[in-house]
């Protein structure tokens, strides 16, 4: 990669076949009266030009939705690299702005985050690995004997939305309870859940409740089984005495802490979110 960005006869705008070396990593402001042709140099040449050779460097099948863009009126650019364009925007006071969120940078880093990450155990410190069937039924047969428990899926985390179709679909597929934001509910009692469409709610279908004993092991890996087909990866074991629960992933989870994770996704990395913030200061 060459030192510097070297750019040769830029007429974008009002530009008048300008010739320019930018040294790269290094910090490079653009100063000048109103009207000299700043951001046509900025944006129209040096971003337009580096954010084209980023899209043409995707498959056909990724250009087609971000569309075709044009070449800068430009004779040559050398040296230049996949560029980031941040628009100028008013400053907020709201106290959860950052510059990442005001940029909005934070967005497509939480999505990088998600997609790339490697999730260690925040106990060992050890890479979080995949979860099987089996392994989570020995986890849960670990229960002291006797122990009464409720097995859970949870098909919605803390989302908006009344879930109407989601509650039919439930009833149809022969589950007789569930939970919504932590309260059971008989749907052969309540055949309409009325659920504020503008508030986050979490519903878990009650797929089964068994006491722990070596003599369950079958039906608890049929009940795992469904639960984790349900809820796409999760299942929740909730001591009925004392309220525990006990997460399982058919994802992620570290076995010799028995800790367990959901998939990496880009709300675990917002502190705005419930599932990134700070449990002391809500991400504040």
């Amino acid at each position: 990669m060459k030192p510097e960005i070297i750019i040769k006869g830029a007429r974008e705008h009002n530009l008048k076949n300008v010739n320019l070396r930018i040294p790269r990593d290094k910090f490079v402001v653009f100063t000048g009266v109103s009207g000299s042709g700043k951001s046509s140099l900025a944006f129209d040449t040096i971003y337009a030009d580096g954010q084209r050779r980023y899209v043409e460097s995707l498959s056909s099948y990724a250009r087609q939705f971000l569309g075709q863009m044009d070449k800068p009126d430009v004779d040559l650019i050398e040296g230049l690299s996949p560029a980031v364009s941040i628009n100028q925007k008013g400053v907020s006071k709201n106290p959860r702005s950052t510059v990442g969120t005001i940029t909005e940078i934070y967005d497509y880093l939480r999505v990088l985050y998600a997609r790339i990450g490697t999730p260690f155990c925040y106990i060992c410190g050890k890479p979080i690995t995949k979860q099987s069937v089996d392994q989570i039924v020995d986890k849960i047969l670990e229960l002291p004997e006797g122990t009464k428990f409720s097995i859970l899926a949870p098909v919605v985390r803390g989302r908006k939305g009344e879930y109407q179709k989601v509650f039919e679909s439930i009833k149809k597929e022969g589950f007789l309870r569930v939970k919504v934001d932590g309260v059971l509910y008989e749907l052969s009692e309540n055949p309409v859940l009325n659920l504020d469409k503008n508030k986050k709610h979490s519903i878990e279908i009650v797929v089964d409740r068994l006491k722990a004993s070596p003599d369950i092991k079958k039906r608890l890996s049929e009940d795992i089984e469904i639960s984790l087909r349900e809820s796409e990866g999760i299942v929740r074991i909730e001591n009925v005495d004392n309220g525990e629960v006990l997460t399982f992933s058919e994802n992620y989870t570290c076995t010799d802490c028995n800790v367990s994770f959901e998939e990496l996704s880009p709300r675990m990395f917002s502190f705005n979110s419930p599932f990134g913030a700070c449990k002391l200061c809500s991400g504040l």
